[in-house]
């Protein structure tokens, strides 16, 4: 069984993978105060229930996989391979590790490491070129040629950060729950303020994959165009450009990373 974890701002989501297949995931809140020592405790907790695993940390895993936009959270996971799985090959990544993806940009460190696992996913499950589109607590766009290669992104405030900025920022209005209104004309402040959201999330989606699809191909309708991250079901319906949802796109992109560094499990 290979392990992945996917480090994000808010969440970190975890799959674990019978060969090429996901058969189980969880997702948890990304805190970076939590330590090594309680990180494996956290996951004891979650593989424990699993029934091919055994009820000791480590059971069943043979290989670990992890990608992480938290520094700190990396630093601690780290030492959770150390620390609890000495004998388990492991691969962080980071600077130094084989992705197989060109990055064609000013400074290619400051590129996310999940937004370079992303453009490898795209790239073996779709082919090139495409944009995946990942919505989190940002939300990115990121383009990738018909030769693999990630060009370059655009990123903007995520679904989220825009709610809570509204409930922050204007005096009568409040954190809402992210729910489809009953039209586009809100006939309540509630209402009106999940239509703005969602509708207004959708034409950007659709605004910035049309402009980025026109520098990214001759023909514009050659682009593949992925949604990905916990937010997407709620765009999806709305949005006119998007052609693919694949939710594990990342776990499966550190599948990948882990086969070309280590080998197939």
């Amino acid at each position: 069984m290979l392990l992945t974890i996917d480090v994000g701002n808010t969440h970190t989501v975890l799959g674990l993978f019978d060969g090429e297949e996901i058969v189980e995931h969880w997702r948890i809140s990304t805190d970076a105060r939590r330590t090594a020592d309680e990180l494996a405790v956290l996951l004891q907790g979650l593989m424990g229930m699993h029934p091919l695993l055994g009820e000791e940390l480590g059971d069943g895993i043979e290989g670990i996989s992890i990608c992480s936009t938290v520094p700190s959270v990396l630093h601690e996971l780290r030492e959770v391979t150390r620390r609890y799985y000495g004998d388990v090959p492991a691969v962080l990544v980071e600077p130094g590790v084989k992705t197989g993806v060109p990055i064609l940009m000013d400074n290619p460190k400051e590129v996310g490491a999940d937004r370079i696992i992303n453009a490898l996913a795209a790239v073996e499950l779709y082919g090139g070129p495409a944009v995946v589109v990942d919505f989190g607590t940002a939300t990115t766009f990121d383009a990738v040629s018909v030769r693999g290669e990630y060009v370059g992104g655009v990123i903007a405030p995520g679904i989220e950060i825009s709610v809570d900025a509204l409930g922050v920022k204007g005096a009568q209005l409040r954190k809402i729950e992210l729910a489809r209104p009953r039209s586009v004309i809100g006939k309540n402040t509630v209402e009106a303020m999940q239509s703005g959201i969602l509708y207004g999330f959708a034409g950007q989606v659709d605004g910035v994959v049309q402009r980025m699809a026109r520098e990214l191909a001759d023909d514009p309708d050659d682009v593949t165009v992925i949604a990905t991250g916990g937010l997407a079901p709620m765009v999806l319906g709305e949005s006119s450009v998007i052609d693919e949802h694949e939710p594990w796109l990342t776990l499966i992109g550190l599948r990948l990373v882990y086969e070309r560094n280590v080998g197939r499990l």
